[in-house]
């Protein structure tokens, strides 16, 4: 089981919810975050003082799957995120040792 954990930006969430319950990622979890990486921050002009944004918004989605979903579930993310600027967002892959639903008791894939 693998957990994937992708940096978008805030406005191609629903793009990128859509494209993963296409492939069957059945859970999501979706977290407001800022940060910033290449994009750094802007400037801008509030009651005529200049002040710098370092960090900018962006939403980070959580969602764990099997092995054999990965590879299409890191595509649709690609896919649905990219706008072709600076800023469109990272996607991490890390494994998971073992996933418990708490409910049930049920482990692994079948948990999720």
């Amino acid at each position: 089981m693998k957990l994937i954990t992708a940096i978008i930006k805030p406005f191609k969430l629903d793009e990128v919810r859509e494209a993963l319950a296409d492939v069957g990622v059945q859970g999501l979890t979706v977290t407001e975050v800022k940060g910033f990486g290449r994009q750094k921050g802007h400037t801008e002009l509030y009651r005529g003082a200049e002040y710098v944004v370092d960090f900018l918004p962006k939403i980070k989605l959580e969602a764990a799957v099997t092995e054999d979903l990965l590879d299409r579930a890191v595509e649709a993310i690609q896919q649905s995120a990219r706008t072709g600027k600076v800023g469109d967002g990272k996607i991490f892959v890390s494994t998971l040792d073992q996933v418990i639903r708490i409910r049930t008791g049920e482990l692994d894939g079948d948990a999720l």
